[in-house]
């Protein structure tokens, strides 16, 4: 007993420590070429950037982590141990969010590892509103089948029959695209099965190799925000490179530390994208930067992607 309580000392006073860190780093500035833009528009966000200038690869997209746990588990019960996201698809599209998260099990329920949430059919119906009621901005739709879980059957063909007019095809000429290029299309749907056969090479749906992170389980920011620059900074360029790298601005509770709920845990880092962005200008390697996504994604996050895409646009980053 003893032993464990000397362990969760230890434990508080790390995260402490972690937290000054960042703190302290913060104070050293966050501006970056773009950091003062926002736009007018978030919803219509890359619209108003010129869908003829703006080049796949260029794009800064902003992300959300775990995108469909709104309504995850039970209210005040479980769902504070799993939910990342207090915003529906729709409403976190509409905010300017463009790469979305979603865990599905066999039988196509959206789930937080073991927790259970809505139809997969909520996450798509959101998607296609959202695509309704605007006209230019491409979206990342990435889907994989929860660990632990199977694939649901036929889940390939079902995407297709929901999204395949908004489909664009699987082909490593896309990041060279401008968005206008892309148009009428406008989804790339990445689909990561765990058993099932990948989607292949010029199909309508993306393989798990075009989205890759490396991620890390812990709970302690500054460990997270360090190894994010690390893993960042050993990428090719986006000038060069045939997939989309994402860093996640998030940590996660663990087991062995007393608070589990993933709000204040998440809270921990969540607001140093900008300082994140600025350490990437700092340390030379910017160009890297891609997908940045989040928990709990809110205007500022989203702000902060726009910016740099902008700066990218104008030839100023």
């Amino acid at each position: 007993m003893g032993s464990q309580v000397s362990k969760q000392v230890d434990r508080r006073k790390a995260i402490h420590v972690e937290k000054k860190t960042l703190s302290e780093l913060k104070g050293s500035g966050e501006d970056y070429p773009g950091s003062d833009y926002y736009p007018s528009d978030r919803k219509n966000w890359m619209s108003g950037l010129d869908p003829e200038r703006v080049h796949i690869k260029n794009i800064v997209w902003p992300g959300t982590h775990d995108s469909a746990t709104n309504r995850v588990g039970v209210p005040l019960v479980t769902r504070p141990f799993a939910q990342c996201q207090s915003l529906s698809i729709y409403k976190q599209l509409a905010l300017g969010t463009r790469v979305l998260d979603i865990r599905v099990q066999e039988d196509r329920r959206v789930c937080h590892g073991i927790l259970l949430t809505y139809s997969i059919d909520v996450v798509i119906n959101d998607v296609k509103k959202f695509l309704s009621e605007t006209q230019s901005d491409i979206i990342i739709l990435e889907i994989r089948t929860e660990f632990g879980h199977d694939d649901p059957p036929e889940f390939d063909k079902y995407l297709e029959d929901q999204l395949g007019e908004f489909l664009i095809h699987q082909d490593d000429h896309v990041f060279d695209n401008t968005i206008a290029e892309l148009l009428p299309k406008r989804v790339i749907c990445v689909w990561k099965p765990r058993k099932s056969p990948q989607p292949k090479a010029g199909g309508s749906l993306w393989s798990a190799g075009y989205l890759k992170d490396n991620w890390i389980e812990t709970d302690l920011p500054s460990t997270k925000f360090d190894s994010n620059l690390k893993y960042l900074s050993e990428q090719p360029p986006v000038s060069s490179r045939k997939f989309f790298y994402r860093v996640e601005n998030t940590v996660t509770p663990v087991a062995d530390n007393p608070v589990l709920c993933v709000k204040p845990v998440t809270g921990r880092i969540h607001g140093y994208a900008r300082l994140f962005i600025s350490q990437c200008f700092a340390k030379g390697f910017a160009d890297r930067l891609q997908v940045l996504s989040t928990d709990f994604i809110d205007k500022d996050f989203v702000d902060a992607c726009i910016g740099l895409t902008h700066a990218r646009v104008e030839g100023k980053a």
